[in-house]
Order: C-alpha cells, then structure tokens, then sequence
C-alpha cells in the first residue's frame, strides 16, 4: 500500500437500490461484484430519504435533508444552507484536488457546491467511463490526491421508461419480479429494462477498475461504490419501505480495509462523510449528525446502531413522511393526505405506472404505519392498530418525535411552503 494520502472516488449511479448480483440478485453484475470481493460489502445500509437529490445531500454533508436544506430537488429551488459544508468543499480544503463526472444533485453551480472542475457533463454510462479513463492517465506523480465523484445516470428511466434502445436488456421472461409489485407483463417489461441499464453501470465500472489498475493508481485509491435509492419502480422511489431506501454499498482500499468482508450492521448514508473524514484524519464538522463507522473498515470497538430515521418531504408534489426503522421494525408517519402509494411523475406517467396506480394503490394512506419486519419483510400489513404492537409503536413514535424536535424539523411548525421558485408540476399534478 501506498504511503501518500488516498484519493477518493466515489461511483454512485441513479435508482438502483442492491439490485446487484452480490446482494442476491438475479442479475450478473461480474465487475461490481469482484469489487465486492475485494472490499468491504455492507448488507444494512439504508438511505435518508427515496429520491435522490436529498438522499446525496446526506451523503455529502452527514446530515438529514431537513437538516442541510435540500429537502427537494435543487432545480425546484431548494438549497443546502450556506452553513453546511460538503464533502467536495470539506476534501478540497484538506488539499484534495476535486472533480465531478456526470450528475452531482447538490446544486446547479458545481463550483458553488465544492467542486474544481467538471469532468464529463453527460451522465450516462457510456460517456462516464471514457471521461475517467482521460482522468486517471492525465494523473502523475506530482499530482495532488484527488477526489472524483462520478455520477452514473442509470438505471435512471429515460422517457419513463427502462425498455429503450441501446441496452443489452434479456427478454421479459428472463427477470424476476420484485416480490413487492404485482408480477404482470407491463412490469416485467420494465424490470427487463432494468437489467439492460444496470449491465451498462457494471461495464463502466469494469472499466473504471480496469484503469486505476493499469495506471498505478489502484493501490492508492478509496473505492466507494454506492446509489441514492432504490428502483424507480412502484413502492420503491419515494416511499420510504424498504425498497425504495435500500441501497447497495461497498468500499475498497487494497492492503487497508478487508478483502471480502461482509458487514450486517445498521447503517445510515449519513455516517459515510464521517466514516471518510475520520479516516482521512480530516475535522468531522459540527452539526454533522452521522456516526462514523470506520471500525467496521479498520478494527476496534464499534457502538453499533440500533435505528436509522427516514423522511421525504418534496419530490414532485408534496408527500412529507418521517420514520424509523429498527432491525425489526419499521414506523412511518404521513403528515398530509396522500394516496396509499405515491408515485413519482417519472413513475407515474410510465406504461407500468399509471396501470398499477388505477389497480392497486388508488386507497388513501393510513396516517402512521408499522411492520414488522422479522414477519412482513415487504411490508403488507400494516400493525399500528395491533394491540400486541402498542408498546412498539409508542416507543417507535417517541424516537421520531423527538428526532424531530432536536433537529428542529420544520414539519413540527405545520406544512413546510413551497419555495417561490418551485416547479409549476406541484401545482398541477395528475392526483
């Protein structure tokens, strides 16, 4: 191993959840999963919040979205508040030469959000992986460590749709059904469609993996493979069950954190800025309220969580829902009247969206929901009024109200107002 200061480069692509071959999938994903084999696999981490602006603001500033501002997407006019700083602005000030390819989330300005330069603005994979090849040859040995943050559009839908041309997408009757949708044809259309953009995510990284090895730089660079999300699909993105707030997470740095090792812990995707800065010896800053989990990766006592909070408040319309999950349990509270699944426009106006929205999900939302998730792991029945689950759901009730109150939530004060500047689709939405 390398005695110089690691570079960072942190791979993390769009709505993709564990839907890898190396959490079970049935889907080959050969290069993410030796990248699997040779770092560190973390089996329980969860994101904050099912859309993706908000879930990469916890990413970049170990703080909830209601905590760094970015409670909605920055191009409908939320911020991260000027006095969080980001993992980009953090690494650039400790001397990290910073760089991001394709999509970032934060903000419209990468400059204004910590980055140097630009490195590719096209976020599709095919176009990434070629922009960090030239990256990584241009480097020499008198270059600074650097920080690359690389942005993979897929398996994002393009036009609502996964089942488009230019992917090596297998026949509809070749894929598995999620267990939590219906397993109809309009859905496996999709899912199919899935499975083309993901083999597009494994070939960039192979070429990614590939480069750092052929230019020397592999021994001296922090790999983070990651997502926002889970699948764009019904029940996933933006809803805080499981599979939309499940995402994949693995870590490598040859010679320093263990080679095949597979972490069960509870994790949130706000201790990873701690987790990195602790390593790196760089100031946590204040007001960060993740937890590192560096143990995990190095050795040593480890204060292991036994819950992680969840919300969302904007996406496209407004569907604010604070929760907590524990190993077992899972309690969500709605504090608007919604449907019982929201979908997301890019959803909902897809073939399998609106289909599913007329025939399955068109009953109101109760206001609070709890699962237990030892029984129901798809969470299908709905315990709160289970007498047998009283003392569950209050203790789980008391945990968010007062996460809630500590961290000032702006929801405790009534509905949280749209900024000036939001998009017209708030206002005229299809519900």
């Amino acid at each position: 191993m390398s005695t110089t200061t690691p570079n960072v480069l942190l791979i993390h692509c769009h709505d993709l959840g564990r839907h890898l071959s190396c959490y079970g999938r049935d889907i080959e994903t050969p290069s993410i999963a030796a990248l699997a084999e040779e770092g560190v696999r973390f089996d329980e981490y969860y994101c904050t919040a099912p859309q993706c602006g908000p879930s990469r603001s916890s990413i970049n500033t170990g703080r909830h979205p209601h905590e760094n501002g970015l409670m909605g997407h920055y191009w409908l006019g939320w911020e991260i508040h000027d006095d969080v700083p980001t993992l980009p602005q953090l690494l650039g000030d400790a001397g990290y030469d910073t760089t991001t390819f394709g999509i970032q989330h934060l903000g419209d300005d990468a400059e204004t959000v910590g980055y140097d330069a630009v490195g590719c603005e096209s976020s599709r994979a095919a176009d990434v992986a070629p922009a960090i090849e030239t990256f990584l040859d241009q480097r020499t040995a008198e270059s600074r460590p650097f920080y690359a943050s690389v942005g993979i559009g897929e398996p994002h839908r393009q036009g609502r749709r996964f089942d488009v041309p230019g992917y090596d997408s297998p026949s509809p009757n070749q894929v598995e059904t999620p267990p939590y949708l219906p397993d109809v044809p309009v859905v496996r259309e999709q899912i199919a469609g899935i499975y083309g953009m993901i083999r597009a995510v494994d070939d960039a990284v192979d070429r990614i993996m590939t480069t750092l090895d052929e230019t020397g730089l592999a021994e001296e660079t922090i790999v983070i493979f990651t997502t926002d999300h889970g699948l764009a699909m019904p029940r996933a993105k933006g809803m805080c069950y499981d599979p939309g707030v499940e995402t994949a997470l693995l870590m490598r740095y040859p010679g320093v954190f263990p080679e095949g090792a597979v972490r069960d812990e509870l994790l949130s995707n706000v201790d990873l800025l701690p987790t990195l800065l602790s390593f790196l010896d760089i100031d946590v800053p204040p007001g960060v309220t993740g937890r590192s989990f560096l143990p995990l990766l190095t050795g040593g006592s480890y204060d292991e969580r036994d819950h992680v909070f969840l919300e969302i408040t904007y996406h496209d319309k407004y569907n604010p829902i604070r929760g907590i999950r524990t190993s077992e349990h899972k309690y969500l509270r709605t504090f608007d009247d919604q449907p019982l699944v929201y979908l997301p426009l890019d959803i909902l106006m897809g073939p399998d969206g609106r289909a599913l929205y007329e025939n399955y999900y068109g009953e109101a939302r109760p206001k609070e929901e709890l699962y237990d998730l030892s029984t129901d792991p798809y969470e299908q029945e709905n315990r709160i009024d289970d007498p047998a689950y009283e003392e569950i759901a209050a203790d789980l009730r008391g945990r968010v109200d007062a996460w809630m109150e500590s961290t000032d939530d702006p929801l405790l004060s009534g509905d949280v107002p749209v900024p000036p500047e939001h998009c017209e689709v708030l206002r005229t939405y299809p519900w």
